[in-house]
């Protein structure tokens, strides 16, 4: 395969995965704003193979604690997630909770490092991180899930980019088809996400979305690639706010639920 037949693959991929451009703003039939603010908490471990099989037991009491804040208000939602693409450097799992404040992604915290039973040392974990997002812009079906599959796509605005870039793009170009998508039931939820507290360089945002089945994945890309066809526009709009160095893909399966 030639280097520029992969780099045209690899640009289509991430593409899809991280914007799913669509529809042109004129044939949008509701205007599409900023939501309030949600915040999500991930944890991110990198544990040896030989561990693999010890995670699910030692994420249990995790999920109890996030269990009752789910159901008392704290959060709206979390889960779990094995990264299906490894890098050497990157984490093997992590677990994640979103609430509708700041306030309420730091009490869950509070909560599981106060419980007794979720130490994860018997994980031998080799490296550990955390990260702390937020998102104007998102969607879910209520309800839990389980064996689905997470896409995130990383990308790092460019330097001249216009400070309403993501509103810009999230707007008239991601948001329509995410919603389409979840509305026919091929993904259960998605969000674009910038750091709410910066363990990397500003510019940088995330598009995420959990697909119900592996085919769903398949339909995602076509819906992108009948789009960009239709509009070809948009993918020229996208790749003038955005520093293709920058950009990264991840995999997952993951467990969860959404209140």
């Amino acid at each position: 395969m030639s280097k520029k037949f992969r780099s045209v693959i690899a640009g289509l991929c991430a593409f899809t995965a991280s914007t799913l451009l669509a529809i042109s703003a004129g044939a949008q039939t509701q205007e599409i704003k900023p939501k309030p603010p949600m915040y999500s908490y991930i944890a991110n471990w990198q544990v040896p193979r030989a561990n693999w099989g010890d995670v699910q037991s030692a994420m249990t009491p995790v999920k109890g604690v996030l269990d009752k804040a789910l159901s008392d208000g704290t959060i709206i939602g979390y889960g779990s997630d094995t990264n299906l693409v490894h890098q050497p450097d990157a984490e093997t799992h992590d677990v994640w909770w979103s609430s509708m404040s700041m306030a309420g992604v730091i009490k869950a915290l509070d909560q599981i490092h106060a419980s007794a039973d979720t130490s994860n040392a018997t994980l031998n974990i080799s490296k550990h991180w955390d990260e702390i997002y937020v998102s104007r812009y998102y969607n879910w079906k209520p309800g839990p899930f389980k064996g689905v599959y997470t896409r995130v796509a990383e990308y790092k605005l460019k330097a001249d980019a216009p400070d309403d870039a993501i509103d810009t793009l999230a707007q008239h170009m991601v948001v329509p088809l995410l919603e389409k998508a979840l509305s026919d039931g091929t993904i259960v939820e998605y969000e674009i996400d910038t750091m709410a507290v910066h363990t990397e360089a500003p510019g940088m945002f995330a598009i995420v979305y959990i697909s119900s089945a592996p085919e769903g994945l398949d339909s995602v890309l076509a819906a992108v690639s009948a789009s960009v066809k239709a509009h070809p526009l948009t993918g020229q709009a996208f790749g003038s706010m955005t520093d293709d160095s920058g950009h990264r893909d991840e995999l997952l399966k993951s467990d969860g639920t959404y209140k």
